[in-house]
């Protein structure tokens, strides 16, 4: 019935909305602007309804959780960087029945996941950053998805990503793409050191790791990623433990996966962290190769479990 129209990995740099305002930031982030308005475009070319977003600034400690109030709007100030996002409006529909879907064939599929349709809560900037430059015109309704997961497996991030493909092929009447919204590397410099770093990475180290990954995705060495992303994660200190990347690839088809992401926006530096904004063609799976919930050895995810 519906369609997994298009999957991304994509920047939410709180600069970004820094560099529309006079001073020396300004212009400075727009290629990742350009980056995802391009990716915009490609979705209403698509078909697009609705923009799934994987928000590695949702923080959550049990269970996954589904933001789909029926609309957003408001003015968002960062808690944690509120010198770069102050009274930043925003306002998009929501879209609660494909919340509710999404949360019930997670749940069905032995990832419990919570649908929030009646709620007062606001999605996060790793959501509100992307919707700014992609969805200005309430083109598209949004649902946002917890991806700071505090206590949980990468495996079943990736099962959740793919339940949630299945529920949309089978049971919804529409096309919707998959932001997976987090960085590559995420250890962000010194404090003191910030405006040094404004746009390098923390460290040769993680550049090189960085730049090894991307051009695995380029490649389509999907089994040989997966296998080391719980350890890249935690060593290269990934946004959000990048349970937004698992759920991206579990959509995918995890290491069976056999496309090769298209770079949009070319790697580059911000704060310390590493950021791109890359494509992923959707491609027919199985789901063979999809983690089975909490069926991960020990060895593989020891150095990712939060417990």
């Amino acid at each position: 019935m519906g369609e997994l129209a298009l999957v991304a990995k994509i920047t939410h740099v709180p600069s970004m909305y820094l560099s529309e305002f006079d001073g020396p930031r300004k212009g400075t982030r727009q290629d990742a602007i350009d980056g995802h308005r391009e990716i915009s475009r490609r979705c209403r070319a698509l078909g697009v309804d609705t923009l799934v977003v994987f928000d590695t600034h949702w923080l959550v400690n049990a269970n996954y959780h589904v933001n789909c109030a029926p609309h957003f709007s408001g003015l968002y100030t960062s808690n944690e960087l509120p010198h770069f996002i102050s009274n930043m409006p925003f306002d998009a529909p929501g879209n609660p029945a494909l919340g509710r879907l999404l949360a019930r064939a997670c749940t069905e599929d032995g990832v419990e996941t919570l649908a929030h349709d009646a709620t007062t809560l606001a999605p996060e900037y790793g959501t509100l950053v992307p919707l700014r430059y992609m969805n200005a015109d309430r083109h598209f309704k949004v649902v946002s998805v917890s991806a700071l997961c505090m206590a949980h497996y990468l495996n079943d991030s990736a099962r959740l990503g793919w339940a949630m493909r299945r529920a949309i092929e089978a049971h919804y009447d529409g096309k919707v793409a998959f932001l997976a919204s987090g960085s590559l590397s995420h250890r962000f410099a010194q404090n003191g050191l910030a405006p040094e770093y404004a746009h390098r990475i923390w460290s040769p180290l993680l550049e090189a790791l960085d730049r090894q990954v991307v051009a695995m995705w380029e490649r389509g060495d999907w089994k040989p990623f997966c296998e080391m992303l719980p350890e890249y994660a935690a060593k290269a200190h990934g946004e959000g433990f990048m349970h937004d990347t698992a759920m991206m690839l579990g959509a995918l088809g995890w290491s069976d996966y056999d496309g090769r992401a298209e770079i949009v926006t070319p790697y580059f530096g911000a704060s310390g962290t590493g950021q791109i904004n890359a494509v992923f063609p959707v491609t027919p799976q199985s789901d063979a190769a999809v983690p089975a919930p909490e069926a991960s050895t020990a060895k593989q995810y020891r150095a990712f479990a939060r417990l």
